[in-house]
């Protein structure tokens, strides 16, 4: 780290020090409602993120994306190979993305934006043994670092990665370091998405940029570093935003499947004849991933304390709220990923989804969040319907705890079994220390995947099984008219609902 990032660092945490020590005052007393679940650097560093996403004077958007796409360099342990995907000579796979989307619209009034097909870029990532963290990177070609990522990989697992960000803010340089470490421990290499950002690009930008990504795994463009992968070899995954675009992308390949007509119905792509249905991934898993745009669950509210997402804004936040270059859209619109009409779309909110029968498997974790009803409602539909899953909560963690807590015990384990679901649905399991040290692997697959439930305690980490069928909070009757009675009244107030940021 450099003297100015240190200098940056400091002029940030001093004037934070007064509140940081009353909040060690609370904890240490045992005054403090968590005190008894977290332990004092939990307590700190989830406050401390609370404290700053419910500043009094926030942000524009577009500071706030700026600030979260600073480059901040590769080094250590990691391998890069920066990368961008062509735009495709056919438009087929837009137009069948085009397509689902209009047939799954729930009423004509329902629109959306087309978005043109663009180059995709991505990061090739994958781990770097034998250096040390301050290692710097080689002065290679690109090419010559995918080679190198190769050499260093000891099994099959292909991870098509998707970042959080709540769709607006970050990008794959952010997600570095838990991106490689999923490569490590998975012993494979990650393809690590820039998808398009709202509200420059609304959807299904960023879904057409996911789409485009997964079939250039299976059919590359010309030129390109790696050969076709086969689908059992592809894993979705992502976090928070990224993680509904895992969810939503999953819904759409099944959507295509489930429309296929003819069977000799087929797109064009990269100068391949694709034949549907489209193959499915081994698998789909997602770290507390944003499934409801329309945030109508109950634990939106009634998990809170255990979590720093903010709560639904006052009249007096949205009134205070700065505007910018990119945000209030013009021409308005009621949300910063999508048009208030669709927020109750499939691929937008997949808790709007009503069937994941012949899904791959799916893998879903959150803490006891705020967003966790939404994929408890997920999970117990899929697992009722046929779908394989692995449900596992956190007992009073935060939003996408695994990646804010780093190095903790808790962060290590949740890796452990996010890799090893990767692994075990592509068909890889480990016969002694993990896939990184090269041993000789046994084959699975996701026909072996069976559905489980896990509840983690919180501090202790005991784990108590949980029906995954059962693990459901509302009827499906009932999320279908709580997120349509939230749309509607998010559409019916444009003047507030332009001015309000993502709650994520």
């Amino acid at each position: 780290m450099d003297v100015s990032s240190k200098t940056a660092i400091l002029r940030f945490m001093l004037p934070q020090v007064p509140f940081l020590a009353r909040t060690a005052f609370w904890h240490t007393l045992y005054l403090s409602p968590t005190s008894t679940k977290w332990d004092l650097k939990t307590e700190l560093i989830i406050k401390l993120i609370r404290s700053l996403l419910n500043s009094p004077s926030p942000r524009g958007a577009l500071a706030s994306q700026r600030a979260t796409l600073k480059d901040p360099g590769i080094k250590g342990k990691m391998w890069i190979s920066k990368v961008t995907l062509p735009i495709p000579d056919e438009d087929d796979a837009r137009q069948l993305l085009l397509n689902t989307v209009d047939e799954l619209k729930k009423s004509p009034s329902d629109i959306f934006t087309p978005p043109e097909t663009l180059p995709v870029e991505a990061e090739w990532t994958g781990y770097r043994p034998k250096v040390d963290t301050h290692r710097p990177r080689p002065d290679l070609s690109e090419q010559q670092h995918y080679q190198r990522l190769m050499s260093d990989t000891t099994s099959q697992v292909t991870i098509l990665y998707f970042h959080g960000g709540a769709f607006f803010m970050m990008d794959p340089a952010t997600h570095r370091d838990p991106v490689s470490y999923l490569a490590r421990l998975t012993g494979g290499r990650c393809f690590n998405v820039r998808y398009r950002l709202s509200p420059q690009n609304t959807f299904p930008a960023a879904l057409l940029d996911a789409f485009v990504a997964y079939l250039s795994l299976l059919h590359p463009p010309p030129g390109s570093y790696h050969d076709p992968i086969p689908a059992s070899q592809i894993v979705l995954a992502g976090d928070s935003a990224g993680g509904n675009l895992t969810l939503s992308l999953l819904q759409l390949l099944l959507q295509i499947n489930r429309s296929a007509q003819k069977p000799n119905d087929s797109l064009r792509f990269n100068n391949h004849t694709i034949t549907l249905p489209l193959p499915l991934p081994a698998g789909c898993a997602s770290h507390s991933p944003w499934s409801d745009m329309t945030h109508c669950m109950p634990s939106k509210s009634s998990n809170s304390q255990y979590d720093y997402l903010p709560p639904p804004p006052t009249r007096e936040k949205i009134a205070a709220f700065p505007p910018d270059e990119i945000w209030p859209a013009k021409p308005p619109r009621g949300d910063m990923y999508v048009e208030t009409s669709m927020l109750c779309h499939p691929l937008v909110s997949p808790l709007a989804a009503r069937d994941w029968r012949g899904s791959c498997p799916i893998w879903m974790t959150y803490g006891e969040e705020m967003l966790v009803d939404e994929g408890k409602q997920i999970a117990s539909l899929a697992a009722r319907q046929g779908v394989s899953v692995r449900w596992e909560e956190w007992g009073a963690m935060c939003h996408c705890f695994g990646m804010v807590l780093v190095g903790s015990e808790i962060s290590k384990k949740f890796f452990k079994n996010w890799a090893g679901f990767c692994r075990e649905v592509v068909g890889v399991r480990n016969a002694a220390n993990g896939a990184a040290n090269g041993t000789i692997h046994e084959k699975l697959g996701p026909e072996g995947v069976q559905t489980k439930g896990t509840f983690f305690e919180a501090k202790t980490l005991k784990e108590r099984d949980v029906d995954v069928k059962d693990v459901a909070v509302l009827t499906d009757e009932e999320v279908e008219w709580r997120m349509q009675m939230n749309m509607e009244k998010r559409h019916l107030v444009p003047e507030d609902a332009t001015k309000v940021m993502p709650k994520l």
